[in-house]
């Protein structure tokens, strides 16, 4: 079992805390107001419970397996996406090695070989999968299927595999280890999409893109991202090697990445006139609108850190 250092365990028990403060708080309206309809918000609580019990249990595992955890996140977020996209039937060979280079790419990242995991899907999958698609010899939609493939893996399985990356990066903070980058990441990503939400629904008025996300207010956008850049400030230095200035940078770069993360996969939905991207998780969609913001805010927070501190 991996060892939890005391930072990262108390912002754990403070996670668990603010669940059953939610759990707490929903028992009460419903008891409160029985004509309420609070079934949404019943399923909201209950599938974030499934959630972080899955994820912390996952970081309780020793890293190998905490390691093998999010390779399957990966599979499980890039096998969604296919499900939703038009796929060719002739793309089923590119999509078995699409699947096969999840778990060569986590292990150049579990064996910290940072040259081959940085390169492995940019470069010599990006190469690699369009000469099968070719000897396959169908040549019709076959622009269209080697881009929605391959971005697909940059998404799911390159973008995502940033967080594992965390882990096995030497501890720059003797009292979170590195267990911290990754909370910190996961914690601050969830957290700028609820103040967005928040800020949006208080004061948001003039809406930023309707046409690809309706609810998306410059209120909403500007009043969140400062909720994060100053609880970055203290936060940062408790869980992370950042200072404080820099974690209000990390901050910044969390409430601008994971912003338009959430606008690309609300693109693809809308271009593919769909609400969710599944329905595996009640109340909450598919994997891939849980882990949209993750998708651009765990690469650019990874190399940020990396930049400064490796």
């Amino acid at each position: 079992m991996t060892s939890i250092l005391p930072h990262s365990q108390h912002v754990m028990v403070s996670v668990f805390a603010a669940l059953v403060a939610g759990t707490a708080v929903y028992l009460w309206k419903s008891r409160t107001t029985p004509d309420g309809d609070f079934l949404e918000l019943k399923l909201r609580i209950r599938s974030w419970w499934w959630m972080v019990g899955i994820i912390f249990v996952a970081l309780f595992l020793p890293l190998q397996y905490t390691i093998v955890f999010f390779g399957f996140l990966s599979f499980m977020a890039l096998k969604e996406f296919l499900s939703i996209v038009p796929i060719r039937l002739a793309d089923r060979r590119v999509i078995f090695w699409a699947y096969l280079s999840i778990p060569l790419h986590y292990y150049w990242l579990s064996i910290e070989w940072y040259g081959m995991f940085i390169i492995f899907i940019p470069v010599y999958m990006f190469l690699y999968l369009p000469m099968v698609a070719v000897l396959i010899g169908d040549t019709n939609g076959f622009i269209r299927s080697a881009g929605v493939i391959h971005w697909s893996m940059m998404l799911t399985v390159f973008c995502l595999s940033h967080m594992a990356y965390l882990l096995v990066l030497p501890s720059k903070n003797p009292d979170a280890g590195s267990l911290g980058m990754l909370l910190f990441l996961l914690i601050f990503t969830q957290l700028n999409d609820v103040s967005q939400y928040v800020c949006g629904k208080s004061f948001g008025k003039r809406k930023i893109i309707p046409k690809v996300s309706p609810n998306k207010t410059w209120g909403g956008f500007i009043g969140g991202g400062i909720t994060i850049v100053v609880l970055s400030y203290f936060a940062a230095p408790y869980l992370t090697p950042l200072t404080p200035l820099e974690g209000m940078v990390a901050g910044l770069i969390i409430s601008l990445s994971g912003f338009i993360g959430d606008l690309v996969i609300s693109s693809v939905k809308r271009d593919l006139k769909i609400k969710d991207t599944g329905h595996l998780i009640p109340g909450h969609g598919g994997i891939l609108d849980r882990v949209d913001s993750l998708m651009f805010t765990a690469p650019l927070f990874f190399h940020y850190i990396y930049y400064l501190y490796y």
